[in-house]
């Protein structure tokens, strides 16, 4: 007799959805790492603006142009302040898609252990009916001998 559990279909969807919650973490520690990407081009495109703008002002370039550097370099400092705040937002969103998964691993834990548990009373009750069993051609035997 094979062991069928009743609630194995349970157990798979708790698994699909600790897989789902992984896929789902995943995605959001792309988008982590993208908006940290994004930063640091921002960062490194700002370095660049300022020393072009340095190299100006040493070249005596016209006010104008200086003028559209500093207003640019302006433009970056928001950029990355903007950039800062989105990255927050993607760690804390990183934190939740962590914590949704670690209660989908909890959960099929459990499901697995109920399982496990079951799967162990099931060959316990083999074990005593195939004891009973040889028990019993045992005794047949014996008493077969008597005769």
């Amino acid at each position: 007799m094979k062991f069928h559990y009743p609630f194995q279909k349970v157990v798979d969807l708790k698994g699909n959805e600790k897989t789902q919650a992984e896929w789902i973490l995943s995605t959001a520690l792309g988008e982590l790492q993208a908006q940290e990407k994004s930063l640091n081009e921002l960062m490194v495109q700002r370095s660049e603006v300022i020393r072009s703008l340095q190299s100006s002002v040493e070249q005596k370039t016209s006010m104008i142009k200086i003028r559209e550097l500093q207003d640019y370099v302006d433009y970056l400092d928001k950029c990355i302040v903007r950039k800062h705040s989105e990255i927050f937002n993607a760690h804390q969103e990183v934190q939740h898609k962590q914590d949704q998964l670690s209660t989908k691993v909890l959960d099929e834990k459990v499901w697995l252990k109920a399982k496990d548990k079951a799967q162990v009373l099931f060959q316990h009750s083999m074990n005593l009916r195939e004891q009973n069993e040889l028990d019993e051609i045992a005794t047949v035997r014996f008493a077969m001998k008597s005769l």
